[in-house]
């Protein structure tokens, strides 16, 4: 807790920035950037004990509203409240334009990627990417070689993680194209957040993330196969309560008004989907699935699946059902192509990265290999078809026994990681038992693309709650904030 003496200080009067970082708020001690001067001030007039008894106010409907994640190694027990701070992350207006059409441009290059692996193979035979590297990426499909998806389109729902350097410029740390998670943190934030300081958003214009849901919808709908009638039915198929974001498929599909399904709710007669009703028989035409593509159909797949629907894949390849996001997109979560999307965005559109990525070494390239290995204190490595914080060293932060077996890891099978420099990724206040203090954050806008693309203002801003850690994850200990989109340098 704060000491007493400061019970009452204004909110940020003992504020330090970090010696490095890029602040996301304060552009010196005790001078906010332009763009959130208003928001900046109406916080720093509350005091250190108000702003306590609310953030109290924040965890209790956080608690009561049952907004949780699971962590599986946590032998403790698996639910947990998801860590929440009270204050916001503001994005200035005209950066916000600027990162809006970096991934349209992004998630437009990466969608005619897909398609061109699975036909054409142009990038592959032009050389721009090594043919082994998609080939035998995890995430490619040889079962959609040839196939077209109803309404062309591969990827619908993308994740994209963001970061800013100590310059501010901001970087593209990864993209998350299989079942990215997390946008119900940004709805239910906002919630909690018009709830407890009502009288910001009075002062404060800041752009809606609530039509996420209806948006979303609308995407698939758009993109139903072309048998579909007049009014399509759209399910949201989920591995059932023991997934880790399990809540947030029961409240996605609660807010797009749709059915919430288990793979057991479904058959597939003639090639064509069903879900099982009271009523009898209901033709599905569009499945916003939230299962890995390995448990989706277990005559195609993993035999063993209980998770998925047997035949599936038939009515998917007859072009009687929508997945969302397509089988295969796998291939452009992997690690070891993200180095690509750059040059993807240049071979597709002729158009040079509004948008560019951090500087990556690729292990299964000799070079690049020998580099990484004499110099793992000085890098980050990442397993490629890792996530949430796992299969990563971070060097600086590493023991010569980790730095040991990352060695041997990386020469036993180099195709499998990755490495980058340190970023020192941008920070913001957050609330810590000594009062504000600068912890790292990144930013994960949703970007959805049905027939048009459209992108949530602002995100999932994930931030650190350990002094000087990098890792955001919130099963590495984050948390995260409500991203505001400033408009008119409010």
């Amino acid at each position: 807790m704060v000491a007493d003496s400061k019970a009452d200080a204004p909110l940020f009067v003992d504020y330090r920035l970090h010696a490095t970082a890029w602040d996301e708020m304060f552009r010196a001690a005790g001078r906010s950037h332009t763009s959130c001067q208003v928001l900046a001030d109406c916080l720093g007039r509350l005091g250190t004990q108000e702003f306590v008894q609310r953030r109290a106010t924040a965890d209790l409907a956080f608690f009561n509203q049952g907004i949780t994640f699971s962590v599986y190694s946590d032998r403790r027990g698996v639910e947990k409240i998801f860590p929440f701070d009270l204050i916001p992350r503001p994005v200035a207006a005209g950066e916000w334009a600027v990162l809006e059409r970096g991934l349209v441009q992004r998630i437009t290059a990466l969608n005619l990627f897909i398609h061109d692996i699975y036909h054409e193979q142009r990038i592959l035979r032009e050389g721009l990417i090594p043919a082994e590297l998609v080939l035998q990426s995890k995430g490619y499909r040889p079962e959609m070689a040839g196939f077209d998806p109803p309404g062309q389109q591969y990827i619908h729902i993308v994740g994209t993680d963001l970061v800013r350097d100590a310059r501010g410029q901001f970087l593209v740390l990864e993209d998350n194209g299989r079942t990215p998670s997390g946008v119900s943190y940004v709805l239910e934030n906002r919630a909690v957040m018009k709830k407890v300081f009502p009288e910001l958003f009075r002062h404060c214009r800041v752009r809606r993330v609530e039509d996420y849901p209806q948006r979303l919808r609308e995407a698939l709908l758009s993109v139903s196969p072309p048998s579909a009638d007049h009014s399509p039915c759209l399910v949201l198929l989920s591995p059932g309560p023991y997934n880790s974001a399990y809540f947030e498929h029961t409240f996605l599909a609660r807010k797009m008004g749709i059915e919430l399904v288990l793979g057991q709710d479904l058959f597939v007669h003639d090639d064509q989907v069903f879900l099982k009703t009271t009523q009898g028989p209901q033709r599905v035409d569009v499945i916003y699935r939230r299962i890995d593509d390995d448990f989706l159909d277990p005559e195609v797949f993993r035999s063993e699946s209980l998770l998925g629907v047997p035949g599936l894949m038939r009515a998917y390849r007859a072009g009687n059902v929508t997945l969302a996001n397509a089988v295969g997109t796998g291939v452009a979560d992997d690690k070891a192509i993200y180095p690509f999307v750059e040059d993807m965005i240049r071979f597709y559109l002729t158009e040079e990265p509004i948008l560019a990525n951090v500087p990556t070494h690729i292990c299964a390239r000799d070079a690049d290999r020998g580099f990484v290995v004499e110099n793992l204190e000085n890098l980050v490595v990442k397993a490629v078809n890792e996530s949430g914080g796992y299969g990563m060293l971070v060097g600086p932060a590493s023991t010569a026994e980790q730095r040991a077996s990352f060695r041997e890891s990386i020469q036993a099978n180099p195709r499998n990681y990755i490495a980058q420099p340190v970023v020192t990724l941008s920070t913001c206040p957050t609330w810590t038992d000594d009062g504000p203090a600068p912890r790292h954050v990144d930013l994960r806008p949703y970007i959805i693309s049905g027939k048009s693309i459209w992108i949530a203002p602002g995100g999932l801003t994930r931030t650190a709650l350990v002094k000087g850690s990098l890792v955001v994850n919130s099963s590495q200990g984050g948390g995260s904030k409500d991203t505001w989109v400033m408009e008119d340098g409010r």
